[in-house]
């Protein structure tokens, strides 16, 4: 039966190749002359070279290579003549396109139907193409639910350049070379077509801020007399049970094909927690009610505490005390130390509703609020801290009583709260009644109420748990539809992802047996949808925009969600979860990406005489501008003008923090 099954497999991956090879390919050429509208002409092949029906200045050759299972197509464009050009093409597949699924690693997945029409979406248009660079890795794949067959194009990029644009609408000359292209589907024929290019169209809309859409573009680039230009993409044909299997198995392909390698840390981890107690001691706020570390809403330029304070999400600021507190008495800083207990005390005596929530949010240029409005991620978040500044206190000596009571009820609440399915409300009021019943950051809740059993030995907690993992399973991971965890847009997004991996390997860590087992495959197949958000390429960069300039590599970072399309340090635990999960179950791919990822998120730090555009040594940035969008100011290479440092140094602190979990549930 098992050979039956391999031949059947083999024979359907088979016709999906040959499916590929005998698709439909068809190519243009535009080219412009300068205060002039570009002509476009189609391209027929003759002989291996690409003709147009008149005679131009330019000659195209194309060739086609079997390297494995992928087709590699390989475009070669010289001229004689001066000549600016933009070279396109589409791969017409069978599938029908009312059948399709797309899948743009870090920015688009199934049709992006989580995303509000004011970003790219099925809701504006069933058609797109996109800059490589928004891109985690060049590549764009279309997955036939019907069939389950798919195919892929993978820009392959040799050199990294890129030119500044001084228009961003309609034809544009570029000022010099770019290495990017484009890449893109039409699901508007009746079958669903590939489309790639070069250099960068972005149509029918480019996504330039947050929420957004703006005119297209078409970039050309100069070719001088006897320049030759050349292009390569790979065609891969696949099969896969699912959408999800379809990601998982790209993932794999685009890790074995782009090998990203680690860089050559800049900094220990040591050397990072050093600049990072600068951040504690200049941010930290006492002339209220509450005191903190003032992360969020914060200027780049000077870095001054703002009023505002935020508990978990972009804050993490009962999360900081904590590591503020552990690091002060590690290395006899006792102002760290005072600082932290300062949080905690007053946290402890006004930080809590009349139901026994933290006040999620608080401006204190209008006061601690009297309605509040909760998340199930920020009261996780803060529990989550707490515990472990509990449990950090309880292995000292020092037993706090009345926060174990104000946890013990709040995670009573948090029981309360749960769908009978096992989700949790998005945001909600002091009462408990719904505001957004979107079940996205159920998982949120799961670490927590692991924490919650483990710390007070209550079953109720563990058995909460696992319900969110049972609706996750059913709900989340099997669609592969991970969505509106980040609180500040509603779309598919990275950190939903992040919390589903970590929810099923605090599970994993808690149980045995067959039920352990179960856990550890579903945070495999969630580590793929995670992993799928984070660069395994570097962008390029133009000289003048300071990323560039300051020699970033993308690599390792990740994009943040279809609405927010720039990249962050947002990791916390998955990169030891990736570690864990490699060895569990033998994928050294994991491990090999946790080095990517670990060697990488440093570069950015800014200390004295290298501030990497931040004001103040240790304000880790936040909103990295590596493509055309920008948060509001500044655009690609360069930070938004406003930052939330807060929750960076938070995840960054995790990072270098690789045994805190594991002690924690032994």
């Amino acid at each position: 039966m098992r050979i039956i099954t391999k031949m059947l497999l083999l024979a359907a991956t088979l016709m999906a190749q040959k499916g590929a090879m005998a698709a439909d390919f068809k190519s243009y050429i535009s080219l412009k002359k300068p205060g002039n509208m570009a002509k476009t002409y189609q391209l027929t092949e003759r002989n291996g070279m690409l003709t147009a029906s008149s005679d131009l200045p330019i000659s195209i050759k194309k060739e086609m290579d079997i390297q494995g299972t992928d087709e590699v197509l390989t475009i070669k464009i010289s001229t004689t003549h001066k000549v600016y050009m933009n070279f396109g093409a589409e791969l017409d597949t069978d599938f029908a396109t009312d059948g399709c699924d797309f899948y743009m690693p870090g920015f688009w997945y199934h049709k992006n139907l989580r995303s509000p029409k004011e970003a790219p979406s099925f809701h504006t248009s069933k058609s797109w193409n996109f800059r490589e660079d928004r891109l985690s890795s060049p590549l764009v794949g279309v997955y036939d639910t019907k069939t389950g067959n798919g195919i892929t194009v993978l820009r392959r990029v040799d050199e990294l350049d890129e030119a500044l644009a001084t228009a961003m609408e309609g034809e544009i000359i570029l000022s010099g070379n770019t290495s990017l292209g484009y890449l893109g589907f039409d699901n508007e024929t009746g079958k669903a077509k590939l489309t790639f290019g070069y250099p960068y169209v972005e149509s029918p809309k480019r996504y330039i801020r947050k929420l957004t859409l703006a005119p297209s573009v078409t970039s050309f680039v100069k070719l001088e007399p006897g320049e030759t230009k050349v292009l390569t993409w790979s065609i891969r044909s696949t099969t896969a049970r699912n959408f999800g299997q379809f990601v998982s198995n790209t993932w794999e392909y685009c890790f074995d094909q782009l090998h990203p390698e680690p860089l050559k840390p800049l900094y220990t981890s040591d050397q990072m927690k050093a600049q990072f107690t600068n951040y504690f001691r200049k941010s930290f706020v006492d002339k209220y009610q509450l005191k903190y570390n003032s992360g969020m809403t914060i200027r780049i330029d000077d870095c001054k505490p703002s009023a505002e304070v935020q508990i978990g999400f972009c804050g993490r600021v009962l999360l900081n005390a904590f590591n503020e507190i552990e690091y002060g008495e590690a290395y006899k800083q006792q102002d760290l130390v005072r600082m932290g207990t300062d949080i905690f005390d007053s946290f402890l005596a006004n930080g809590f509703t009349l139901q026994g929530y933290f006040h999620d949010f608080v401006n204190f240029k209008d006061g601690i609020p009297k309605d509040d409005i909760h998340s199930i991620r920020q009261q996780s978040e803060a529990v989550y801290a707490v515990l472990h500044y509990l449990k950090y206190e309880r292995n000292k000596g020092r037993v706090h009583k009345e926060w174990e009571k104000k946890m013990r009820a709040l995670l009573d609440n948090l029981v309360k709260l749960q769908k009978i399915d096992g989700y949790f409300a998005r945001k909600f009021k002091d009462d408990g009644s719904d505001i957004d019943a979107s079940g996205g950051s159920t998982p949120s809740a799961t670490s927590t109420l692991v924490m919650g059993y483990k710390y007070f030995g209550d079953n109720k907690y563990l058995k909460a748990a696992k319900a969110t993992v049972d609706y996750l399973e059913k709900n989340i991971i099997s669609k592969s539809d991970y969505f509106s965890s980040t609180l500040d847009a509603n779309c598919e997004d990275k950190e939903a992802a992040i919390a589903a991996v970590t929810s099923t390997y605090y599970l994993a860590m808690v149980t045995k047996g067959a039920e352990r087992q179960h856990y550890i495959d579903l945070c495999k197949q969630a580590a793929y949808f995670a992993l799928s958000w984070y660069y395994l390429w570097d962008v390029p960069f133009a000289q003048g925009q300071m990323l560039g300039d300051l020699g970033f590599h993308s690599r390792g970072w990740s994009n943040v969600s279809v609405e927010n399309n720039h990249i962050d340090v947002f990791v916390f635990e998955l990169p030891h979860i990736l570690k864990w999960l490699s060895a569990t179950v033998n994928e050294p791919r994991f491990a090999r990406i946790y080095d990517v990822i670990y060697s990488s998120l440093n570069q950015l730090l800014p200390i004295e005489g290298h501030l990497c555009g931040i004001g103040v040594p240790g304000f880790y940035p936040e909103v990295v501008q590596h493509t055309t969008w920008d948060y509001g100011c500044n655009g690609k290479g360069f930070y938004n003008d406003i930052f939330a440092p807060g929750w960076t140094i938070a995840s960054l602190w995790e990072l270098y923090s690789p045994n805190r979990t594991v002690d924690f549930l032994k």
